[in-house]
């Protein structure tokens, strides 16, 4: 069964991950079912949290959408080296129908182990830089829409609340 990307203000999304201490199947198999819920929701990166499982795991893939052959999959990552800055478009999977401008660092360090608990360092840049901040802030509790301005949070926060109360008064009139 496919995984479900929780969507915000789901409380999982806003708590911190726990580190992985062990890389068994049962997070082997996880990377993989993530991998497949994010390819299947066109997306370019995704966190564990989004799936409902608190741990510091992401998987990344910016070779598509017609392409899907650069999996990278990270098991506790961490930003070692950040500079400069750079505004870009970000979207998220558990944010839905969002889409605003965010500023990050240009360029970042990451350090993680892969699935075989061997150690990598990945520096990075453009989309990419902007991908791990955003996947490793998922780990950290934090939404790209808490690095917005409280005006636009705010509007879009009485959005979400207008959207949940349509949901229940759907729920409501059909009885299930």
């Amino acid at each position: 069964m496919p995984l479900e990307i929780l969507k915000y203000p789901h409380p999982v999304l806003a708590k911190k991950a726990a580190p992985i201490t062990e890389i068994t199947p049962e997070i082997r198999q996880l990377a993989a079912d993530m991998a497949e819920a994010m390819y299947g929701n066109q997306g370019v990166g995704l966190a564990a949290p989004q799936v409902g499982r608190s741990l510091r795991l992401v998987v990344i893939d910016l070779s598509g959408p017609e392409k899907r052959e650069g999996l990278i999959t990270l098991v506790n990552p961490v930003i070692t080296a950040a500079s400069g800055q750079q505004d870009d478009e970000e979207g998220c999977l558990s944010v839905r129908d969002y889409r605003t401008n965010v500023r990050r660092a240009a360029n970042v360090t990451v350090t993680a182990l892969d699935l075989d608990g061997k150690a990598l360092e990945i520096e990075a840049d453009a989309l990419f830089a902007v991908c791990l901040q955003h996947e490793i802030d998922h780990l950290d509790g934090v939404l790209f829409i808490d690095r917005i301005s409280r005006l636009k949070r705010a509007m879009y926060d009485k959005r979400v609340k207008r959207w949940t109360r349509q949901e229940q008064e759907q729920t409501d009139r059909t009885g299930s």
